[in-house]
């Protein structure tokens, strides 16, 4: 078969096998999950063999250090893998949760059930350990998910498909309901994309190039996530120590992730205060500073930010910094620059806290806390598929809950519509 023959096919089997898998019990997803973690374990060192072959490739390719970093696998790291499987095995199931539930004039009973979205794309870079983490997410939700991963991890995406593979033939669950693209093509993943009957969602994970890419190409709806350019406001009420603390941790705790900050809003009032101390803090972490005019009036030693800086999303530790007359002005600012991804107000007033709150409307918005919370695991949600800046369906940190949708159910006994 060609390529096209193939994902189409593929895709088919999905769409049934998601049929057996939205009927599956807790109980069995459960010690499916627990199963495959214990066989990711068992076969690491098969794991690892492949994984080189990835490796060494990648070296021949001239993948930086960071990239190779990102791809490599070890028994360390693939015990992480196996207990994030536990971990999503051990969070409550959301199919068949019923949310709500009212009573009509005519005595229908009304409410609305969750269920699985049915068959799920996945599209991502060179991480393998997406394989393994976006694949029990999907199963836990009821879903059949297609992988295809980024060409860089072939080796090791396909061993260790076939690891969890395995797993579900021994339980008798439909194999088509986890399904890896096996080959690089680019024609693989266009599609993957074409098959708008038989996939209901797209999710990429990766650089904007790769999302974009993905959503110019899909005819399938697409959970987007383009850049994350966070910001902070240190209010004039702000704590001075408190906002240096948590500007340092957004900056500098790990600056290559979309929910590190990338641009500090400082109010006028604060200015002189506060820069000075900020500029020291940052300096010593070799954080390089772009500032407008204001902010270089305190810290001289920063960069005169561009235009082109306001959007950016740097991913290492550079950081754009402004000063703002007031609250409005910074919420100018975050409207018009912004990605609808993280923003944070350092503040001790309440009623401005909760007029940010309610104002800025981005997927995660903080009071007093480090953009670096915006995680689906430190928000609570156990794990997460990834981060949707899209309002539509979900919006932020995709847990098991995003995964699936609702339909309504109705109890009636006899009423028919006059």
């Amino acid at each position: 078969m060609t390529i096209a023959q193939q994902v189409a096919q593929m895709a088919a089997d999905a769409r049934q096998a998601s049929l057996v898998l939205a009927r599956l019990s807790t109980t069995v997803k459960n010690g499916m999950l627990v199963k495959m973690a214990a066989a990711l374990e068992t076969r690491a060192s098969h794991l690892i063999a492949e994984n080189a072959r990835d490796l060494e490739a990648g070296q021949e390719k001239g993948l930086t250090a960071a990239m190779l970093d990102r791809l490599m696998l070890d028994e360390k790291r693939i015990a992480g893998i196996a207990d994030a499987l536990r971990e999503v095995a051990a969070l409550p199931d959301p199919v068949g949760e019923v949310t709500r539930m009212w009573k009509r004039p005519n005595e229908l009973m009304v409410g609305k059930m969750r269920i699985p979205l049915g068959v799920i794309g996945i599209i991502y870079e060179a991480r393998p350990n997406v394989t393994a983490d976006a694949a029990a997410l999907c199963l836990k939700a009821g879903n059949a998910v297609i992988l295809r991963g980024g060409s860089e991890a072939i080796h090791s995406n396909r061993a260790i498909a076939a690891t969890l593979q395995a797993v579900m033939k021994d339980l008798e669950i439909p194999e088509a309901a986890l399904s890896l693209i096996p080959f690089t093509e680019r024609e693989g993943v266009l599609e993957m994309l074409r098959q708008e009957e038989l996939i209901d969602l797209i999710i990429p994970r990766g650089g904007e190039s790769l999302i974009r890419f993905v959503v110019e190409n899909s005819r399938i709806p697409v959970i987007k996530h383009y850049k994350g350019v966070c910001h902070i406001f240190v209010d004039e009420s702000a704590d001075f120590a408190q906002a240096e603390a948590i500007i340092v941790n957004s900056k500098t705790q790990r600056p290559g992730v979309c929910n590190s900050l990338e641009t500090l809003l400082i109010h006028t009032a604060v200015a002189a205060g506060f820069i000075p101390r900020i500029a020291a803090a940052l300096g010593e972490l070799k954080v390089e500073l772009r500032g407008d005019e204001e902010f270089r009036k305190y810290a001289p030693s920063a960069t005169p930010a561009t235009e082109e800086d306001w959007p950016a999303e740097y991913l290492e530790l550079i950081l754009a910094c402004r000063v703002v007359e007031d609250m409005d002005a910074a919420i100018a600012h975050i409207n018009r620059y912004g990605s609808l991804h993280t923003e944070s107000i350092i503040t001790r007033d309440y009623s401005r806290a909760q007029r940010f709150i309610r104002e800025v409307n981005s997927s995660c918005v903080m009071v007093n806390a480090s953009t670096r919370f915006a995680d689906g695991n430190q928000l609570g949600l156990g794990a997460e598929i990834g981060i949707s800046t899209t309002k539509l369906h979900s919006f932020g940190p995709m847990g098991l809950e995003d995964l699936t949708t609702t339909k309504f159910i109705v109890y009636g006994d006899g009423q028919v519509r006059a």
